[in-house]
């Protein structure tokens, strides 16, 4: 025998047909325990490897997870792939990555085109897409199972993991307030995303219960970039009353925020306390250290991908509404308010 070992070789040492090994490669039930047994002592002998391929094809599966992404954040997105690699590790799962565009008109027609094309074998959709209106109907029409990660709930898929975004940031606004910040100012993300939408309104309620009233003149949108958040940082500190404290809706958009302090030479947390949100990489890189709220994304993309791989595997249904409780992280970009600002 020349080169690697085939099926055919296989089937031959064994005395069976190539149908019958391909059945005991793929567990079919339809082959007796001594013909299995036998048959698996010679692909033991001859170091025989199936091919991948031909087991997806066998098995009717691709062996590959597509995720749909349309978020440009690597900080966030690395952290995600991440988790679904680790949750594909023992199912043997390739991951296959879509971005999207929000702006597209026909973005449903897109990815059901992709889901097609590249015969997935299920999806895990990222917030923003998983907002978007017509797509899980369209998705389950298709036959292909799919996972969203959200901020909110979500009607049509079979399964949303929704992190507790206004919780956490009800939280923060309660940190902010409990180190005597009341000129407090807010960088949102962009007006359309549910993600800013939860965050905003779960701070405005934090800062609420603690009886304070965020300030319209101290709202200021920007899109999750960290060009933006030094854009309404420059804006925030260069008005005739800056606040003393500064909330971004992302850890991006609060290095921004931190940048504008420092060409301004205002001092962080001496002068000014700037906050943030996701708890990436980018918030240890800073100085001083982000306070964030820490989005644990690794484990939510663990559970995600074991989430959509029962719905492929057809196991019992894994929760509707996953809710994912979000940690407030104290970093040294906080600290009380100045004396002279009270």
């Amino acid at each position: 025998m020349s080169g690697a070992p085939t099926i055919v070789d296989v089937a031959a040492a064994a005395g069976v047909s190539v149908r019958t090994v391909s059945r005991v490669i793929n567990r079919s039930p339809k082959v007796g325990a001594a013909t299995r047994d036998a048959i698996e002592q010679v692909i033991a002998s001859l170091g025989f490897t199936p091919s991948a391929r031909a087991q997806a094809l066998a098995s009717g599966r691709s062996q590959l997870i597509g995720v749909i992404q349309g978020d440009e954040n690597a900080h966030v997105l690395g952290a995600i792939q991440r988790g679904i690699v680790e949750g594909c590790a023992e199912s043997g799962h390739e991951l296959l990555v879509r971005p999207a565009r929000l702006a597209d008109p026909d973005i449903v027609q897109q990815l059901t085109g992709f889901a097609r094309r590249s015969r997935v074998d299920g999806l895990i959709i990222l917030s923003p897409v998983s907002e978007v209106p017509g797509l899980p109907a369209a998705l389950s029409q298709l036959g292909v199972p799919a996972v969203a990660l959200a901020s909110r709930q979500l009607a049509g898929y079979p399964t949303v993991l929704v992190a507790d975004d206004a919780r956490a940031t009800a939280a923060m606004g309660a940190h902010l307030a409990g180190l005597g910040h009341r000129r407090i100012a807010l960088v949102t993300g962009p007006a359309g995303r549910a993600s800013s939408q939860e965050r905003a309104a779960g701070f405005t309620r934090g800062l609420g219960d603690t009886g304070i009233t965020l300030d319209s003149r101290l709202i200021v949108e920007g899109d999750y970039t960290f060009a933006s958040g030094m854009a309404a940082g420059a804006l925030l500190l260069d008005a005739p009353q800056p606040p003393t404290a500064i909330f971004a809706c992302n850890d991006l958009m609060a290095a921004g925020v931190l940048k504008a302090a420092e060409q301004r030479g205002v001092a962080v947390p001496g002068e000014l306390s700037v906050a943030g949100f996701d708890g990436t990489d980018v918030a240890a890189m800073v100085s001083p250290p982000l306070t964030t709220v820490r989005r644990p994304m690794r484990i939510i993309a663990r559970r995600a991908t074991q989430c959509l791989l029962a719905h492929i595997d057809k196991a019992p249904a894994a929760p509707v509404q996953d809710h994912i409780a979000l940690e407030l992280v104290i970093g040294g970009s906080t600290g009380p308010v100045p004396q002279s600002r009270r």
